[in-house]
């Protein structure tokens, strides 16, 4: 009787220790949040000018493995040019490479300014990310920080696949 009482007490004491180990896992494998402010001046290389003047605001954000990321378009007078604002999760983080590896899930499309002209980029971007979600559901996006200055809270991060370089602010 008394062996059975101690087989009982080792693995309720083990049954806890697991639940221990589970719970300190979970909390700790979790994706870390960061949240991006970037902005970049759009340039059409074909034409070998700037995009009918347009600058471009990205903001990124992402909590508890969901991503959040909005491109603001604007002509150089502020006038809004489009917005796409995508939500989606954070699949992977290559930290060694620092690159962010984003499925987009949902994206909403809003309209600018009359009379103002969509960028170039907005366009590629609108139709690309259409098609991905239209097609399997899901739009990868995958983020690269190229340079990066802590002490500053700057990054000079890479957007695939709009093959955008953004000057970023890291926001803590």
């Amino acid at each position: 009787m008394a062996r059975k009482g101690l087989w009982l007490i080792n693995s309720v004491i083990l049954l806890c220790l697991l639940a221990c180990i589970g719970t300190i896992y979970s909390l700790t494998s979790k994706a870390p949040n960061f949240m991006l402010s970037c902005s970049s001046e759009l340039f059409n290389h074909q034409a070998g000018e700037a995009d009918h003047n347009h600058y471009l605001l990205v903001d990124l954000v992402s909590k508890d493995g969901l991503a959040q990321i909005n491109y603001r378009y604007f002509d150089l007078s502020g006038n809004s040019a489009g917005t796409l604002a995508m939500t989606g999760k954070v699949n992977r983080i290559d930290t060694q490479r620092q690159i962010y590896d984003i499925s987009v899930t949902t994206k909403q499309e809003y309209l600018g300014s009359k009379n103002v002209y969509k960028p170039e980029h907005y366009e590629y971007l609108s139709y690309v990310s259409g098609i991905n979600l239209n097609k399997n559901g899901m739009h990868s996006l995958t983020i690269q920080v190229l340079e990066r200055d802590e002490a500053k809270d700057y990054a000079v991060v890479l957007f695939q696949p709009s093959n955008t370089v953004c000057g970023c602010r890291l926001v803590n």
